[in-house]
């Protein structure tokens, strides 16, 4: 997650910044945040994939199935995660996307870049969905690190 860090987006003309704390934990673990965009010890999450858990199931499972397993809809975001840069991620998500199949069938992600929903934690959504393509999340609701012992939601309380 991100902390009003690198991410802007546009949404409806206006600029908005995503949340995320990559600080916290690049400076933890010295990874790319993209790369990595996560913290798990002893099976429990930080905040960032807790609450992209919440808000993926919020906006993102209708389509995408639950946990991310895809469905006759639209695709298996944790096979996509696994090739997929975060820019890639964000330009999708933000712009949508159409996609011809087999048989002339045609396939539409549509723009989220609109909904503060969604955009206000696309760094969220992307650390849990990458959680889940590196296999380091089960299906299911994560449970999440202690707030004390967690260096993502301690920059988020430091940020408000």
């Amino acid at each position: 997650m991100r902390l009003m860090s690198k991410a802007a987006v546009l949404i409806g003309g206006a600029v908005m910044l995503s949340l995320g704390a990559a600080g916290a934990q690049e400076e933890a673990e010295g990874d790319n945040w993209e790369d990595k965009p996560y913290i798990i010890e002893d099976g429990k999450v930080d905040y960032g994939v807790y609450n992209g858990f919440r808000r993926y199931h919020n906006t993102c499972h209708t389509c995408h199935g639950p946990d991310a397993m895809g469905s006759t809809f639209a695709p298996a975001l944790v096979e996509s995660l696994k090739d997929m840069s975060y820019a890639d991620f964000t330009e999708t998500v933000v712009n949508g996307r159409q996609s011809s199949g087999a048989g002339g069938s045609t396939s539409v992600m549509p723009s989220f870049g609109e909904n503060p929903d969604v955009m206000l934690y696309i760094d969220h959504i992307y650390a849990y969905l990458k959680a889940r393509a590196d296999g380091e999340v089960a299906r299911g609701r994560p449970e999440r690190l202690d707030p004390e012992n967690d260096p993502v939601f301690q920059e988020y309380q430091e940020s408000q």
